[in-house]
């Protein structure tokens, strides 16, 4: 950056992203302190290196911003699990399928098992048949990702929600938990140098688990 560079001549961005051309480094400076902003090599391995003009403090301090906010709307991915038996009372069905939309709706996986005791080990298709009715009935909500499988004693089946739902419960969990900046705040936060840097070159270039049981 500035002074630190040691190419004789750079290809020079402007700080609106527009091309300026390949000029001599002690030129490219001269424009930066002309208009008070920082010269900074964004793609040191090109021939000539490429530099742009930007307030590199301010960049620093914006990507830390974008870089936490990110992370506060992350979600990180949680996996519920459902026990059912093939034999399931009508209304316990309709209780535990009410749980599995709840899951969905928080943006969570739900692992979803069928528990064959005894002679129901040799009637599998109670078990598939269940999973799949599961299935059509949660169609609006989620998908299966993983689809039905024996296990040992158990059938197990995974449903996954949909971008959208997952999308809306995330923005939802932001929306209710997310601290507000500090408006005045001109210290620029703790951020990755490398991760800054990599969003410069890319301004030239455009221009877990946690199981429950559901019982």
């Amino acid at each position: 950056m500035n002074e630190q560079i040691r190419a004789r001549e750079v290809r020079l961005v402007g700080p609106e992203g527009e091309q300026v051309g390949i000029v001599p480094l002690e030129r490219a400076l001269q424009l930066a302190a002309d208009v008070d902003l920082d010269l900074v090599e964004v793609a040191p391995m090109a021939r000539p290196p490429v530099c742009k003009l930007m307030d590199f403090g301010k960049f620093k301090y914006e990507s830390a911003l974008k870089a936490r906010e990110a992370r506060r709307n992350q979600q990180q991915t949680v996996i519920k699990e459902m026990k059912l038996r093939p034999k399931i009372d009508p209304h316990d069905y309709e209780t535990k399928k009410g749980h599995v939309v709840r899951f969905l709706k928080a943006g969570d996986k739900v692992k979803v098992t069928i528990m064959f005791r005894g002679r129901e080990q040799s009637r599998p298709e109670l078990g598939y048949r269940l999973l799949r009715r599961l299935e059509s009935e949660i169609t609006d909500l989620g998908y299966v990702e993983a689809a039905p499988k024996q296990d040992g004693r158990n059938m197990i089946m995974v449903l996954a929600p949909h971008r959208a739902v997952k999308a809306s419960a995330v923005a939802a969990t932001a929306s209710r938990g997310a601290p507000r900046e500090r408006a005045g705040d001109e210290s620029a936060p703790a951020a990755d140098e490398t991760a800054a840097a990599g969003e410069t070159a890319a301004a030239v270039d455009g221009g877990t688990a946690a199981d429950t049981s559901g019982e």
